[in-house]
């Protein structure tokens, strides 16, 4: 094997796991497979954590793994399959920032793993062993990388800012308690 045909190689199993992960997570809470807990379910999540409205916030995060993560894992339209899911997660790693990094205390690590991996997928490419590839790139120019993670990134800043200050209007809302019984 040639450096190429590695690299391919290496990016077709990337691509195949990262998108398989992420497509499995958007079925979680799109259609309640895998032990998910659908639209209501994860809405009523959604809701709890700032999100709203909690069902179209479920939606959103679920057509964004889905559908980011089934073409990331063909290796189609690389750069919006890569900004969506990076986005996605980007959500996801801000719910469990207050637990800090690692997965067992609750943290964003997983969340981060998942959308680093997908925004390095949106700027490399697919490979050769890709739609993309074999579409002619058609759906991978140059010009999308920088497109579409910046209009990501600027959605995803305007999601996660509504939602950081709904909950500090939340909060200043409730009083503390002074005095324990």
């Amino acid at each position: 094997m040639t450096c190429l045909d590695r690299r391919d190689l290496g990016l077709l199993l990337l691509r195949l796991g990262t998108g398989g992960v992420l497509a499995a997570h958007g079925a979680q809470k799109l259609f309640g497979w895998f032990g998910g807990h659908g639209l209501e379910g994860t809405g009523q999540f959604m809701e709890s954590v700032g999100y709203t409205p909690g069902k179209t916030s479920a939606t959103a995060a679920g057509l964004a793994e889905a559908g980011g993560g089934t073409l990331l894992a063909l290796g189609l339209a690389t750069p919006a399959a890569g900004a969506a899911a990076a986005g996605a997660m980007a959500g996801a790693a801000t719910v469990h920032m207050p637990n800090g990094f690692f997965a067992q205390e609750g943290g964003y690590e997983y969340a981060a793993s998942l959308g680093l991996a997908a925004a390095g997928l949106a700027v490399t490419g697919p490979g050769r062993l890709s739609l993309d590839h074999a579409l002619g790139h058609v759906f991978d120019r140059g010009w999308m990388i920088p497109a579409a993670l910046g209009a990501t990134a600027a959605a995803t800043a305007l999601v996660i800012g509504a939602r950081n200050q709904r909950l500090r209007a939340k909060r200043e809302g409730e009083q503390e308690v002074l005095f324990e019984e």
